[in-house]
């Protein structure tokens, strides 16, 4: 209750004096995402309910009816999610995780910095195609027992969290801001990049990263002994290389489906429904990778999250609340293109570090969106550099799930977080404005 009152008082605060500056029906807005916000935050409640409290608190505060909030819990995006889900899980029933973390270890010289960007680069690839809390919690094991040298195990652990937020923009399924990005931009009515557009503007970024942050980590441990990698491989089992060939297939379908203008129009099919249609099909009979009590470990509770997401973004519009931040932030329009990538990128990144990459990235999103008015290419690009700068947070366990669950291992401190975590963002900023300098602006 404590943790509560404390977010009613925060919350409180922010609307007062957020009405010096605008509307009563806008500061109000402001103090219930505070609110949200810090119950986000402290765990008052549990995630999902915390969720689903702009159902009721919308409406109760005027600020948009009833029937405008709720769709935003079933956007068709969120079923793109469920899809991705559901093979997570299959993955997960089967050890199929397990498989491929070994089979990629074996890559890697067996050196303390091998092992960091082994881990590092497991962790990114498999974070890609599945939710980077579900790929932490895979690997936090295998961190944890791949040597006994606790200085080393450290790095690997944060390579471990590091890794997953890194590979989470390669897809657009990799993590929470990217598919809020997608639905925002069906809201504004631009088309969405496809996931093989997408993946063509991230992996640069991802593989820059891929290079940088795990050489950063082995700073100082490179030389450390380190334990033994599994020395036999067992082979696929029959389960696995069924989801193998599912994944394969889909994967090959995503390439197929994506257009390249004017010369190739795709295969034309809903990439939604075609990550949904693979979830589904693993409870079907001759398949039978799943049934449907598996279907209990889906994280309904994200899912909600991403209802109010949407829903947070859909009031900053209603109330036209981006609207009037984004005429306090007209700055920006006197700054280079260049310079601004760099601050967007800069305020968000550092801005996630203390409150949810989710709810930062729907906040941010609506008022990011009027800088240059909506569906002109700066704008694009920046909702672009704001969404991936959501997810590179990498100095405090609150800023990602990640980092909060290798944290959860009590082996690391917040200060070496911190401290190590503080260098990577900045690496992060840089090679994300470059990344969208250099190449997006040519792209969207």
């Amino acid at each position: 209750m404590k943790k509560i009152i404390v977010a009613l008082l925060v919350a409180l605060v922010a609307g007062g004096v957020a009405f010096a500056f605008f509307s009563p029906q806008q500061a109000q807005l402001l103090g219930i995402v505070t609110f949200l916000v810090v119950m986000w935050t402290n765990n008052a409640l549990p995630l999902g309910v915390v969720s689903l409290l702009p159902i009721l608190l919308f409406p109760a505060f005027g600020i948009m009816d009833l029937n405008h909030v709720t769709p935003n819990y079933a956007k068709s995006i969120i079923f793109l999610f469920l899809g991705g889900f559901m093979l997570a899980i299959a993955m997960q029933k089967i050890d199929l995780h397990r498989q491929l973390s070994n089979r990629l270890l074996h890559l890697f010289p067996h050196t303390a910095r091998g092992m960091i960007y082994a881990m590092a680069i497991v962790s990114a690839l498999l974070s890609s195609v599945l939710s980077n809390t579900t790929i932490t919690l895979m690997l936090l094991p295998i961190g944890l027992f791949i040597t006994e040298n606790i200085r080393l195990k450290v790095r690997i652990l944060l390579a471990i969290a590091y890794g997953a937020s890194v590979g989470g923009i390669l897809t657009p399924i990799g993590t929470a801001p990217n598919l809020l990005l997608i639905g925002y931009f069906e809201t504004m009515g631009v088309e969405a990049p496809t996931f093989t557009t997408w993946m063509g503007m991230t992996a640069p970024i991802v593989m820059a990263m891929l290079l940088l942050m795990p050489w950063v980590l082995s700073l100082g441990v490179q030389n450390e002994p380190v334990g033994e990698v599994p020395k036999q491989i067992d082979p696929f089992s029959k389960e696995q290389k069924k989801l193998l060939w599912i994944f394969g297939i889909l994967s090959l379908l995503l390439i197929l489906n994506t257009p390249i203008k004017p010369w190739y129009p795709g295969l034309g099919l809903n990439e939604k429904g075609l990550l949904l249609a693979a979830g589904l099909l693993l409870f079907v009979p001759g398949i039978g990778l799943l049934e449907w009590e598996d279907s209990r470990a889906i994280p309904y509770e994200i899912i909600f999250l991403f209802g109010a997401g949407f829903s947070i973004a859909a009031a900053f519009n209603a109330t036209h609340l981006a609207e009037a931040i984004a005429q306090k932030l007209q700055f920006v329009h006197s700054l280079p293109l260049w310079l601004t990538l760099v601050v967007v990128a800069l305020v968000i990144s550092f801005s996630t570090e203390i409150t949810s990459n989710t709810a930062l990235t729907s906040i941010a999103l609506p008022v990011m969106a009027q800088l240059y008015g909506s569906g002109s290419h700066e704008t694009l690009l920046i909702l672009m550099v704001t969404t991936v700068a959501a997810s590179y947070a990498f100095m405090l366990p609150i800023a990602t799930p990640p980092n909060a669950i290798v944290m959860s291992s009590r082996l690391i401190q917040v200060k070496t977080m911190a401290t190590v975590g503080f260098f990577i963002d900045l690496i992060g900023v840089a090679v994300v404005a470059l990344t969208a300098y250099l190449l997006w602006q040519w792209i969207l």
